[in-house]
């Protein structure tokens, strides 16, 4: 299994909006809060815009969009 790259916010967002479909919500302070409608439900993550997030951030940045490992590797590039 392939390690997680370390990624700054701006890029995670960038990724999860071009690739999956989440739209920008708001941003309070340093954080920025993605959004995106699936079969009518709300699904919701918050993302901390830092320069590098941790691995195990990133991690549950995926948990709450619903994102399994793999496929966020498989959309990096």
């Amino acid at each position: 299994m392939s390690r997680l790259p370390k990624l700054s916010g701006k890029e995670i967002v960038k990724i999860l909006v071009e690739k999956f479909g989440f739209e920008v919500a708001r941003q309070k302070g340093s954080h920025v809060v993605l959004r995106k409608f699936k079969n009518g439900e709300k699904i919701v993550t918050i993302v901390p815009m830092h320069r590098e997030i941790k691995t195990g951030t990133l991690l549950g940045i995926l948990k709450l969009a619903r994102i399994t490992k793999e496929e966020f590797m498989k959309n990096l590039k």
